[in-house]
C-alpha cells in the first residue's frame, strides 16, 4: 500500500513481474501530489482496487506517466480507472503501445502541468532511453531501470550468476553493465548526467531497489563514476 517518502511524495510497491529469459523484478510505483491538487503517477504498478482507492484518497489523478519504454504494463488498466487523466509517452512507447490514448510525450522540458515543481533530464540509451526526473518538495530523484539492486538471493542459478555479473545484486544500487555499454551518445548521457548532479537531490528512489536516503549525491557520484 501507499507509503509517505517526503513532503507530497508516496510509494507502492507492486508485485514482482517476470521480463524476458524469466527475470522477474520488483515494482515500485511513486505518486506526487502537485500544487493544484492534481496527482502525478510515475510507473504505476500491477492495478488493483485497494490502491487505486488509496490513490484516489490522496486526490484526482491527472497524469500517468511510463518513465521509459520498459514499464507501460499495467498503464491501460490505470487510464481506464483514471479516464480524465494525461498518459505521457517516454521516448518510443507510443509507437509500441499505439493501442493507448496517448495525450503527450516526455523529453526534455517538462509538462506545463508540472514545470516548476518537477525537472526531469532524458537519458539516452540504446535499449530503452529513460526521463530521469527530480521531485522537488521531497529532493527525490527518480530512476526507472538506470539503477538497480536486487535483493539478496532474488536471482538463482544461472540468473543469479548473469545478474551479478551484470551488477543487479551488487553492496548498493548501481547502472547495470548492459545500460552503460548502451548509455549512447555518450555526450548527451554526460549532459543528463550534469543535469542530474545539479539538483539538490537527498533521496534516490528507483523502480528496482531500495531508497537511498544518506549521502545521495555521493552516491550518485559512485553509481555513474564509469561515465567520466
Amino acid at each position: 500500500m501507499l507509503s509517505s517518502s517526503g513532503p507530497d511524495l508516496w510509494i507502492a510497491d507492486g508485485p514482482p513481474i517476470t521480463a524476458a529469459a524469466g527475470f522477474h523484478y520488483p515494482t515500485r510505483m511513486a505518486v506526487a501530489r502537485l500544487a493544484d491538487g492534481g496527482l502525478w503517477l510515475w510507473s504505476p504498478v500491477a492495478f488493483d482496487a485497494a490502491l487505486r482507492d488509496a490513490v484516489a484518497a490522496l486526490g484526482p489523478v491527472a497524469h500517468l506517466v511510463a518513465p521509459n519504454a520498459l514499464h507501460h504494463m499495467a498503464l491501460a488498466d490505470w487510464a481506464a480507472a483514471f479516464p480524465d487523466a494525461r498518459l505521457h509517452a517516454a521516448p518510443g512507447l507510443r509507437a509500441k503501445r499505439a493501442e493507448l490514448a496517448w495525450t503527450d510525450d516526455l523529453g526534455a522540458d517538462p509538462h506545463p502541468g508540472w514545470a516548476g515543481q518537477i525537472d526531469q533530464a532524458v537519458f539516452p540509451n540504446a535499449i530503452a532511453p529513460e526521463i530521469v526526473f527530480f521531485h522537488r518538495a521531497s529532493g527525490t530523484a527518480l530512476f526507472t531501470d538506470l539503477l538497480q539492486q536486487m535483493p539478496p538471493g532474488w536471482y538463482r542459478g544461472w540468473r543469479g550468476l548473469v545478474a551479478r555479473l551484470d551488477g543487479m545484486t551488487g553492496p548498493e544500487p548501481a547502472v547495470p553493465r548492459k545500460f552503460r555499454l548502451a548509455a549512447r551518445p555518450r555526450a548527451g548521457a554526460r549532459a543528463a548526467l550534469a543535469q542530474i548532479a545539479a539538483w539538490p537531490v537527498e533521496t534516490v528512489l528507483m523502480a528496482h531497489g531500495n531508497p537511498v536516503t544518506r549521502d545521495a549525491p555521493g552516491f550518485l557520484r559512485r553509481a555513474f563514476r564509469w561515465l567520466g
